[in-house]
């Protein structure tokens, strides 16, 4: 199993979008990750949440697109 990542339980995190406080409950890869991929491109990691966020379909909870994203991001 050397080849999986740490396995945690999802993590209640807090974030703010356009100024509102929300959360998001997701794995410590996952959050991981997306941290990475923010840095990569030069924004904080709640800026590039709240782009999820407005880009996702409202019927889309934000913790599943976030796991999209990064998902899609890696495949790339």
């Amino acid at each position: 199993m050397s080849d999986f990542p740490r396995m945690t339980p999802p993590v209640k995190r807090s974030v703010t979008i356009d100024g509102h406080s929300t959360s998001v409950s997701l794995e410590d890869a996952f959050w991981n990750a997306l941290g990475g991929i923010a840095k990569a491109q030069g924004v904080a990691r709640a800026n590039l949440i709240g782009q999820i966020d407005h880009a996702r379909p409202p019927e889309v909870g934000l913790a599943t697109a976030i796991r999209l994203f990064v998902l899609a991001n890696l495949q790339r």
